[in-house]
């Protein structure tokens, strides 16, 4: 089992950058792919992006991609998501996940440990 916890949200207006980190325990961090998800209020929990075990590969949901960067650091055990040019339309809860596989996946259903959420509220 593997423990996640997630630090670096907060209100930042549009057009504006987060830096969210995710802090893992238990399982060797370097075994596992991560991911984060969102979900906004009334709305399903929806994938944002994903990291290989590595780090060398990643894939980026289409509303993100050159906009958010995923990395991770398996020294500190730790994986981040930078967001640059923050729109409303990103406030949601974010949530890292691991996922049951070393390689990259997108799949929900894949991923086994969830942190407990951090609120990102962009606003216009």
């Amino acid at each position: 089992q593997v423990q996640l916890v997630e630090s670096g949200g907060g209100l930042v207006q549009a057009g504006g950058s987060l830096r969210l980190s995710c802090a893992a325990s238990g399982r060797t961090f370097s075994s596992y792919a991560m991911g984060w998800f969102r979900q906004a209020p009334g709305k399903e929990r929806e994938f944002v992006a994903a990291i290989s075990w590595s780090g060398g590969m990643t894939y980026y949901a289409d509303s993100v991609k050159g906009r958010f960067t995923i990395s991770r650091d398996n020294a500190k055990n730790t994986v981040y998501l930078q967001m640059n040019s923050l729109n409303p339309e990103d406030t949601a809860v974010y949530y890292c996940a691991a996922a049951r596989t070393y390689y990259l996946t997108t799949s929900l259903d894949l991923f086994g440990s969830w942190g407990q959420g951090t609120q990102v509220t962009v606003s216009s």
